[in-house]
């Protein structure tokens, strides 16, 4: 099962975009971030036409998740645990069978944070606290999950090409990396540093600055596996080639490949 996460920065300005990559690479499981559209408004039919099932949890304007899936989700869970006052659409989770037992998906949008010290960065960190506690609850399923999204987070110096330039950021706090630890401390790995140990992966470049043209990017999409999926890892990448495409979002797919039975 080929799983995928993408920050599409609008799916319906990228639509043309997401339908040539999904026809390009075929993955089972593609977790969006930023669709920026109410789930009414989004544009179903396209993707429903080249046999992707939907699940979406949309907000007008800005944030956004969705889950496409080969194969129909089955409960599908919107908004994440522990403050029932939180309307940002940024978090959504399905489960799927496999064979003899069953995969469960995470599709989230972290909060960006900045500026440091106001109530974003509050917010963030906060979010990051639900959201390991529901990373927690998930290890007891004890089947593979897969923890997809935009986490806003650089995770260390070598997941940027200047960290130096990120010191004063939401993205590169040492609360919010200390966040990003204590999931891999509840037992995740991350799957791209699990297949590329690389110093140069990136999956973002600002529009600014030619950042794209000179390769000044961060990483901050990212693909966090219980141990029951990590066992099953047998590939990962990152579609880079997809930023340098029309109309590019300024992000690029990210994806691991798990042996399932």
């Amino acid at each position: 099962m080929k799983i995928a996460t993408w920050n599409i920065n609008g799916v319906k300005a990228r639509l043309e975009a997401a339908l040539t990559w999904l026809k390009e690479a075929s993955p089972d499981v593609v977790c969006l971030q930023e669709v920026k559209s109410v789930d009414e408004g989004f544009p179903a039919d396209a993707f429903e036409s080249i046999g992707y099932n939907l699940a979406v949890h949309g907000q007008k304007g800005f944030n956004g998740v969705a889950i496409l899936s080969k194969q129909r989700p089955e409960d599908v869970r919107r908004r994440l645990p522990g403050n029932d006052g939180d309307e940002q659409a940024r978090f959504i989770e399905a489960t799927f069978s496999v064979g003899r037992g069953a995969v469960h998906v995470v599709s989230l949008y972290l909060p960006n944070g900045n500026p440091v010290g106001t109530e974003k960065f509050a917010y963030k960190l906060g979010w990051m606290q639900r959201f390991e506690a529901r990373a927690h609850e998930l290890l007891a399923l004890e089947i593979p999950v897969v923890l997809a999204g935009d986490y806003n987070v650089i995770p260390e110096p070598r997941d940027a090409k200047r960290p130096d330039v990120w010191l004063n950021d939401a993205l590169f706090q040492p609360e919010s990396r200390a966040a990003w630890r204590r999931l891999i401390h509840l037992g995740y790995t991350d799957a791209t540093r699990a297949g590329d140990p690389a110093a140069d992966v990136y999956t973002f470049w600002d529009y600014q600055a030619g950042a794209w043209q000179k390769n000044d990017g961060i990483r901050i999409d990212h693909l966090l596996l219980s141990p029951q999926a990590a066992d099953r890892r047998v590939a990962t990448g990152v579609d880079k080639h997809v930023r340098a495409w029309e109309k590019p979002s300024d992000h690029v797919p990210v994806w691991v490949e798990l042996a399932l039975d």
